[in-house]
């Protein structure tokens, strides 16, 4: 077993939550590992292992898990992206799960007569809610990849539906914090809520609704959700609600098949998630702009100093640049050129911080997404991130299917000046077209060098970029190979607007601290840590996995 080393700056009750994950995180060495952010999904990819399937089938059972026993940060009524490596012809593609907009959406639907956001418009309800990708995508994986039926992939998730199981300390929290959202419509209180009230911690917490609509999947395929009677009653409750879905919106749906983002860091190559998710490209630029510089030497801040400097560039262009790349022209060669690189680093001073455009703006609540990794004996591997935008999403469970609705709508630009709930910015690249797919941070990430491979992703909205960046430069540049010690220690973060450094609290000593503000950097202290990476590292020469889950993930339940 894996022994935890967690720095003395983490917060001592990591020490305590990282020791009980331990035996959920699959650290001991196994050529095969699962590892998730919740033990009965990791325990659904285990299984679907044990019958025979390949890493592509356990991750169908996985999503389809974390849908029923972590519904407040993915399901079938969000999407996701799925990154596949395929071990027999080395194969590597990204399943596009993404939602899109539905037919009548347009770029003006959150905004007042004054051009100012509707508070909650974008984010409560069915009209915050982009046409799901998930339930395509599991048939779709299912089908070209997998080697089972996509009923016996989705078995797991139904016997947990339909038996139930008990509720965890996080469950309940995420619930107590939330129950407000939850009590807003009829049939999402009837599910989350007992006569009413939060559950307690071990209430046996069953949705024979969802059962079903799994059922219905594991029948007839993608079909089963996006057609017929689920289709028919998902149109109903939405526009009964106010809505605008329309039954063509569910039929038209796609999956598509991309080819992911590709580059080298140090001799490392790295495989991310490509457009419409902004994280393939913006850690490229990040890493390309890093690489510049050497960091032998260097103290602890001034190191800090140029990934926040290489940062603060590659958010701008996230802002200024990039959309969906199936609607608008994105310049992906230069933002993926090392020259490109070349010429940003050049323009970062030692020991002056940069400048952005000020602004007012804060982030508003956090994101719940979900990540999980797996690799197989075959040496097939996934890294996937699913999400439904914020805790429960829009807060509207459609009907009596028991499938809770995104709010990803809000991660599209509303307009000049309007920040997401991020506190990101767009531009017209990411404005609100019918059937587009809004720009995305989910980023699962494959690293490999010659001495192994990680699998590795997290949920945490504009940070999820930020928090891959240091895992990624703490394996290459400190050969850091300790799974436990890479989702374990401190971060920080700068996405160009707000211009300020955010940390963790009790993460950095105040040298670290003191040498920034000497910079001029503004640095934050924010009330939480953030994160919950789920993360492989295969040893090529002992041909071993060792899995990790983020310690922070049991507290992180409130934004």
């Amino acid at each position: 077993m894996i022994k935890i080393f967690i720095r003395q700056s983490i917060q001592i009750r990591f020490l305590f939550i990282a020791s009980i994950l331990l035996w959920m995180s699959a650290a001991s060495a196994q050529s095969s590992a699962v590892v998730s952010a919740h033990p009965l999904a990791t325990q659904a990819g285990e299984i679907v292992l044990s019958q025979g399937g390949n890493a592509f089938d356990a991750a169908v059972a996985v999503s389809a898990a974390l849908a029923v026993v972590e519904p407040y940060a993915s399901g079938l009524g969000g999407g996701g992206f799925w990154l596949l490596h395929r071990a027999e012809d080395q194969r590597e593609i990204m399943i596009d799960g993404r939602e899109m907009a539905p037919g009548q959406a347009s770029d003006r639907m959150y905004l007042n007569a004054e051009n100012q956001l509707i508070g909650g418009a974008s984010l409560h309800g069915p009209m915050a809610a982009a046409i799901p990708g998930t339930p395509a995508a599991l048939a779709h994986i299912t089908k070209k990849y997998g080697q089972l039926t996509l009923a016996q992939n989705l078995a797991p998730a139904i016997q947990l539906a339909r038996n139930g199981f008990k509720l965890d300390q996080r469950f309940v929290q995420t619930i107590q914090y939330h129950q407000q959202k939850l009590r807003s419509y009829r049939d999402t209180a009837d599910i989350f809520l007992e006569n009413g009230k939060v559950p307690a911690v071990g209430t046996l917490f069953r949705q024979p609704q969802l059962a079903a609509s799994l059922s219905a999947m594991a029948q007839k395929g993608a079909a089963g959700f996006y057609r017929g009677p689920m289709a028919q009653e998902i149109i109903r409750s939405v526009r009964q609600a106010g809505g605008i879905w329309r039954e063509e919106d569910l039929a038209s749906y796609r999956v598509v098949e991309r080819k992911p983002i590709k580059f080298t860091y140090r001799g490392a190559h790295v495989t991310s998630a490509s457009l419409p998710s902004a994280g393939g490209l913006t850690l490229a630029q990040g890493l390309n702009i890093l690489e510049s510089f050497s960091f032998s030497n260097m103290s602890e801040w001034n190191k800090a100093h140029l990934v926040t400097e290489a940062l603060r560039f590659a958010y701008r262009d996230r802002i200024e640049l990039l959309g969906d790349g199936d609607f608008v022209s994105v310049p992906e060669t230069q933002l993926l050129s090392k020259d490109y690189a070349r010429q940003r680093a050049a323009l970062i001073k030692m020991n002056q911080a940069g400048a952005s455009i000020p602004t007012q703006a804060m982030p508003g609540e956090g994101a719940q997404t979900t990540h999980f990794s797996i690799i197989d004996q075959a040496g097939n591997r996934v890294a996937a991130t699913m999400s439904i935008n914020t805790f429960f999403g829009s807060g509207f469970v459609a009907g009596s299917t028991g499938i809770l609705l995104n709010n990803e709508m809000d991660d599209f630009s509303m307009g000049d000046n309007v920040p997401n709930v991020f506190g990101l910015y767009g531009s017209k690249a990411n404005a609100i077209t019918p059937g587009k797919r809004p720009l995305s941070n989910m980023s699962p990430t494959f690293v490999e060098d010659e001495q192994g491979i990680l699998i590795a992703g997290t949920p945490g909205g504009s940070r999820i970029i930020s928090m891959l960046l240091l895992v990624i430069m703490d394996y290459v540049d400190n050969r850091q190979l300790d799974p436990v010690k890479l989702v374990s220690s401190p971060r920080f973060h700068h996405q160009y607007l707000p211009d300020q450094i955010q940390i963790e609290p009790n993460s950095f000593h105040q040298n670290w601290i003191n040498g920034l503000k000497l910079k001029g950097h503004t640095v934050k202290t924010e009330n939480r840590s953030w994160g919950n990476m789920q993360l492989i590292y295969f040893d090529k020469k002992n041909r071993q996995s060792y899995a990790a889950s983020d310690p922070r993930g049991f507290s992180d339940t409130r934004y």
